[in-house]
């Protein structure tokens, strides 16, 4: 999933003037953080940390994408179905064998049972699926989306388009579990959506099994529509995953959502999934068919080539990234950084206040001049009033190759 700009942002990394817009993009744009305490628009740390990488020359582990191709049989899929005419519209729920593909998926992994027809809706990524689940089952101003914090930025953005009330329960340092009390001061019979992301992006957890039910069980007592973000879900590193959907009374209000990107290397293909029970697919399709309408036409079948992939493939790809995460984290613990060891997603935590460090945004931007590595804050996935929470933490990304980890490694901990 990308982070989007809403606004011009010049080559030198400064904001273009713009006149005066009226309309939801501004009730957007701040509750995505993006708006100074003056009224200007600014943009995205990740847009502003990429621009200094790009400037310094520094390693960017800042923001999640790969830096290797996924497997060559995806690749080769994509060619060939470009080769053989697969140019045009796909229809609107997908292409048929990738609906097939993903209800093979998810019955192969979890043991759901899918109608490949009726609960499976192909998305252009999965922040498209997010956005169309959260607009389609948000009503108004009086409802409420849980989610845990610190979160991927579009969530806010999302909820706050919608109209509706982020109510946000925090994930601490060091394990970012959260506390179960707090999580059921949030879910209220306002709730509409719980929102969960496990793996979780930005800090790399893995939520536990009581917290698990814990959802479920606040769920069915506020009659509230459960929406799962696993996009990390073959990039777990202690155990495997456990879909929500999968947990007893949960398959009935439960959207899970997927993509390609993370699994197979391939995040500008945009290639995502909703899987559920087929009433709340439509209300999904709902609202999807008028966004991007349909997507990725040649695309659709090289990840439906890659859903069926043989077990080692899927395993190999989360021992590799644990390898690159122990990489990561040693070359971390030597120059200096307290690090949370994550169990699954591309992300590291690490706190920088051992370095010295009170402000992680001016450390991050401090960090290329200092060691020629690019990281991100926490505190660009926080809400302004929980940021003196995380002030000294910072997100660094391990999907990218052995020798460019081993470099940025050595530069940290020759900074440090």
């Amino acid at each position: 999933m990308g982070h989007h700009y809403a606004y011009d942002v010049s080559e030198s990394g400064t904001v273009n003037p713009m006149r005066e817009i009226s309309g939801a993009w501004r009730r957007t744009a701040a509750g995505a953080g993006l708006v100074g305490s003056d009224g200007s628009i600014h943009p995205t740390i990740f847009a502003e940390m990429s621009a200094l990488a790009a400037r310094t020359g520094a390693i960017n582990l800042g923001q999640g994408f790969p830096d290797e191709d996924g497997p060559t049989e995806v690749l080769e899929a994509a060619r060939a179905a470009i080769a053989n005419g697969v140019n045009q519209y796909p229809p609107g729920r997908g292409i048929p064998d990738l609906l097939v593909a993903v209800a093979e998926h998810q019955h192969r992994f979890y043991g759901v049972t899918l109608d490949p027809e009726r609960d499976v809706l192909v998305t252009a990524g999965a922040t498209e699926a997010l956005a169309a689940a959260l607009l389609a089952l948000i009503g108004g101003p009086d409802d409420e989306v849980v989610v845990f914090e610190p979160h991927y930025d579009s969530y806010a953005a999302v909820v706050a388009l919608a109209g509706a009330r982020l109510v946000t329960v925090p994930l601490r340092w060091p394990d970012f579990q959260p506390d179960l009390d707090d999580l059921r001061r949030a879910v209220t019979d306002r709730t509409r959506v719980i929102l969960v992301n496990d793996p979780h992006n930005p800090t790399g957890a893995v939520f536990g099994a009581p917290v698990r039910e814990e959802v479920v069980r606040l769920a069915e007592r506020h009659d509230a529509i459960i929406v799962t973000d696993e996009v990390y879900e073959h990039l777990v590193f202690d155990a495997l995953h456990v879909p929500i959907a999968t947990l007893p009374g949960a398959w009935e209000r439960t959207l899970s959502i997927s993509s390609g990107g993370k699994t197979f290397s391939a995040t500008g293909w945009k290639i995502g999934w909703v899987t559920g029970p087929a009433d709340l697919v439509d209300a999904v399709l709902a609202v999807k068919q008028f966004l991007t309408y349909v997507n990725g036409s040649a695309f659709q079948p090289a990840i439906a080539t890659g859903l069926r992939l043989p077990d080692a493939f899927f395993l190999g790809i989360g021992e590799t990234l644990a390898a690159k995460r122990d990489l990561l984290g040693r070359g971390l613990r030597a120059a200096g950084f307290a690090v949370s060891t994550p169990s699954g997603s591309y992300f590291t935590v690490a706190d920088a206040a051992p370095l010295g460090a009170t402000d992680a945004a001016a450390f991050c931007r401090e960090l290329p001049h200092r060691a020629g590595v690019v990281a991100i804050p926490m505190t660009a996935f926080v809400t302004p009033e929980r940021r003196g929470e995380y002030a000294t933490l910072v997100r660094f990304a391990a999907c990218k190759r052995v020798e460019v980890l081993e470099e940025a490694a050595s530069r940290l901990a020759a900074a440090g």
